[in-house]
């Protein structure tokens, strides 16, 4: 048997996992994780306003890995690529045919100077962590108002969309709460405006206009003096604060640094079309783990793994590989007040208008609020934990797909 190790049990090594464990009987799968903890991280961002709560968001990793799949719970250490071996905590050796890194992407607040100093956790948080989510929930439930400021320390993040999704929920939730007309919210971007692609961006910028919410693009941030709440950029004007929501820097697994596989943010150098590492061809590497240019979002972690059951296939049978990943993301985008946005896009080409997945009937329609596609965004914590995490076929191809979308 093939010894095929996966390091990480989250979205995009458990979907592996189980695509693995069907594909073929002569495969040994082992799943190695520091922890039980399986969360549904797209819940982190509904956890402040109420919507969700910590015990909604998380489940036994156990509990969705198939028979006949291992679950090593430990901290994997190090890699040694020239001996097909991790190395596990107590000096453990685990050795491979196959090994794929599933290793995701942790905040690094360290990162940003003065962002963990005496404000931190009091009027600055993070939702991207489920403490920093619930923790911010408990800040805003007694909060009267003031200068809201999101920032994002610089890209990429993970999801990239959330930080959009977070102040479209502010605006609501606050006005829910009666106190709209108390808060400022203010977007402080890297980008240059609302999202990376000009046509998205374009048109989320527009929402955020309507929804009253200020933009200051081209933000990077250098500092935060959390005593004086100030918030200082390398170029440009302070901004002053009453509540910090900040999206820390994004960097990979810190084993990832100890193996010296990565780049300056400890993610894995991968081609972009077969997923294998640039640097050993037993290697492959999946969802947030990689240093490519497609988001590191749930959707595109499920498209990844249909191609990359297949290519460690055909690396174990020495045939070649299919470049087929063409960095197909689908992410929906809670807008508030029960409306919510789709897009749908690739390396190539940008989200467009349209419908989806059906062409001309849907039913969710693509750059446009609607709330049927705020239902598929509320009713997706189901897909997750059901078929998903299941490794169940869906009858969405991996590659994006030109129909139904609307062309000038």
């Amino acid at each position: 048997m093939k010894k095929i190790v996966i390091l990480g049990g989250g979205a995009a090594g458990t979907m592996l996992a189980n695509k693995l464990a069907r594909t073929s009987e002569d495969l040994a799968v082992t799943v190695v994780d520091h922890n039980n903890h399986h969360y549904y991280q797209p819940g982190f961002l509904f956890i402040p306003f109420g919507i969700y709560n910590k015990q909604m968001v998380v489940k036994p990793r156990r509990d969705y890995f198939p028979l006949g799949v291992k679950f090593i719970m430990a901290k994997a250490e190090k890699i040694e690529p020239d001996n097909k071996r991790v190395i596990l905590e107590g000096n453990v050796k685990l050795d491979y045919d196959i090994l794929v890194v599933a290793t995701g992407t942790r905040i690094a607040p360290e990162e940003v100077e003065g962002l963990t100093g005496p404000g931190w956790q009091k009027n600055i948080f993070d939702f991207y962590t489920p403490e920093g989510a619930v923790k911010l929930a408990g800040f805003l439930k007694y909060w009267k108002g003031g200068r809201l400021v999101l920032n994002i320390a610089e890209m990429p993040i993970k999801c990239p969309v959330a930080p959009l999704e977070f102040i479209f929920l502010a605006d609501w939730w606050f006005t829910t709460q009666g106190i709209r007309d108390k808060v400022e919210l203010v977007l402080a971007t890297p980008l240059s405006g609302a999202f990376t692609r000009p046509v998205a961006s374009k048109y989320l910028g527009e929402i955020v206009q309507q929804k009253n919410i200020t933009i200051v693009p081209d933000f990077s941030v250098e500092s935060v003096d959390s005593e004086n709440n100030v918030i200082t950029p390398y170029e440009g004007d302070a901004l002053n604060y009453d509540l910090l929501v900040t999206i820390p820097t994004n960097m990979g697994a810190p084993l990832i640094e100890n193996s010296q596989l990565g780049d300056d943010l400890h993610f894995v150098p991968t081609h972009k079309h077969t997923l294998q590492s640039k640097d050993f061809d037993n290697i492959f590497v999946v969802g947030d783990a990689t240093n490519l240019p497609s988001s590191k979002a749930g959707s595109v972690a499920h498209f990844q793994v249909d191609i990359l059951a297949h290519n460690i296939l055909r690396r174990l049978e020495e045939r070649e590989l299919l470049p087929e990943f063409d960095g197909h993301a689908n992410c929906f985008i809670e807008s508030g007040f029960g409306k919510g946005i789709l897009i749908d896009f690739n390396y190539d080409t940008e989200p467009l208008p349209g419908k989806f997945p059906v062409p001309g009937v849907g039913p969710f329609s693509l750059l446009e609020e609607t709330k049927m596609n705020h239902w598929g965004k509320m009713t997706f914590r189901w897909v997750y934990w059901n078929l998903l995490m299941r490794g169940a076929e869906l009858p969405l191809q991996p590659q994006m797909s030109m129909k139904g979308k609307w062309t000038a």
